[in-house]
């Protein structure tokens, strides 16, 4: 028997409603995977953060450590209190670009030469100061020539801020090749990675970093940000994430039961 003319219509009809349906289903289905998604990683971040936030209370109950040339890198650990004793080397100091409660201004990183070492050394970050509107010029920060004991905390490395240029994989602001520079004009850079630095001004270096704290007089300001470790937030985020989820759920199954039904109607009208 041929299927009449009106039966052929529904048909033709239905197949443009059934597509849609079917894109309908399969875009909730997506965002059902990529709201998951989202929320775990959230939740990752959580973790994270508690851990930072772990290491940094470790660090700071750990008793002062004295950091000299020949102490064991087990007692190196970040965020612990540390006592050094050296020589000054500005000549190799570096600024590295870091805004500071909002204002821009410098890091100011210098070499400490330790002491009965030659050669060995330790990169102290010896505060931040407010950059000037050109033509002024940079302010200075002298040091002693004499032996210096300061006191700081340990950090596994120069903190670094994300460069978008790294994306494109160019570097901008270089470390020049040798320190120090020719003029008074010390070398400015966004990040600083300790080996640049030592092929540059022919140091050994600790693989630590020192972060200076306390009152030196010297016009620094050294009320250090710690990394932000607030897991609460990221929980939030997180509960977010998996309430769209949930909700494209909804609507997954409540298109699906329409499309069941749907499916039901033409093959009764059928």
């Amino acid at each position: 028997m041929m299927d009449s003319p009106n039966g052929q219509k529904r048909m033709k009809n239905s197949q443009p409603l059934k597509i849609k349906y079917w894109l309908a289903l399969l875009l909730l289905a997506m965002l059902v995977v990529l709201f998951i998604f989202l929320g775990r990683w959230q939740l990752q971040r959580a973790d994270e953060r508690r851990a930072i936030q772990a290491d940094i209370e470790h660090g700071q109950q750990l008793s002062s450590l004295l950091l000299q040339n020949d102490t064991p890198e087990s007692e190196w650990r970040e965020w612990r209190k540390v006592s050094v004793t050296g020589i000054w080397q500005p000549q190799f100091s570096v600024l590295l670009n870091r805004n500071h409660h909002g204002r821009p201004g410098y890091w100011l990183a210098t070499p400490l030469l330790l002491d009965g070492s030659p050669d060995k050394a330790v990169l102290v970050l010896r505060g931040w100061f407010e950059r000037r509107i050109a033509p002024d010029s940079l302010p200075d920060f002298p040091v002693t020539a004499e032996t210096v004991t300061l006191d700081g905390q340990l950090l596994g490395h120069v903190p670094r801020l994300f460069e978008l240029w790294s994306l494109s994989g160019e570097k901008q602001a270089q470390l020049p090749a040798r320190l120090p520079l020719p003029g008074p004009d010390l070398p400015q850079v966004q990040n600083l990675d300790l080996k640049e630095l030592a092929q540059a001004s022919r140091l050994v270096y600790l693989p630590v970093v020192v972060q200076q704290t306390g009152v030196d007089n010297d016009g620094l300001a050294r009320d250090w940000v710690t990394p932000p470790v607030d897991d609460h937030k990221n929980t939030g985020y997180a509960l977010q994430w998996f309430g769209f989820a949930l909700i494209a759920l909804l609507a997954l199954l409540f298109v699906g039961y329409r499309m069941g039904r749907y499916g039901k109607s033409r093959s009764k009208n059928e």
